[in-house]
């Protein structure tokens, strides 16, 4: 089964053949993954290792750990495993963006000009209902 590692304080300027070349020495059964930002492509400071034999994977983080790429010390660590995200979906945690409308209680709506509140007409027979078990309570 293959680990994923996490290599983090990359250089903004960083492009993936670079991380590739870095780690090439590696070994068989590498490979590399650096993260971008969707707009400017540039890299987010990030970027993901894999490594198919898991008896690698220390050495590598020994031997990665800490050296200079384009004058910044990059880490090198155990990627943290991904969690489930609302959406059911794996991820990082990122949070869903756009989409479906939330749901919500009731809505109240305003009649007209007046300052007087009207239920939404969806829930007015339980609000009478809920206001007739109030009166026989009082």
């Amino acid at each position: 089964m293959s680990v994923r590692l996490y290599v983090g304080n990359l250089p903004n300027e960083l492009e993936n053949q670079e991380l590739e070349a870095a780690f090439a020495d590696a070994g068989e059964g590498v490979s590399t993954k650096l993260v971008t930002d969707r707009k400017t492509g540039k890299c987010r400071g990030f970027g993901f290792v894999t490594v198919e034999d898991e008896s690698k994977v220390d050495a590598i983080i020994e031997k990665y750990n800490g050296i200079t790429l384009k004058d910044v010390e990059i880490k090198v660590e155990k990627a943290q495993p991904r969690t489930e995200s609302a959406g059911g979906k794996e991820g990082g945690g990122a949070k869903k963006r756009g989409g479906g409308a939330k749901k919500r209680g009731p809505a109240v709506v305003s009649a007209g000009g007046s300052d007087s509140m009207q239920p939404d007409p969806r829930w007015a027979n339980e609000l009478e209902k809920l206001k007739a078990m109030l009166a026989q309570n009082s």
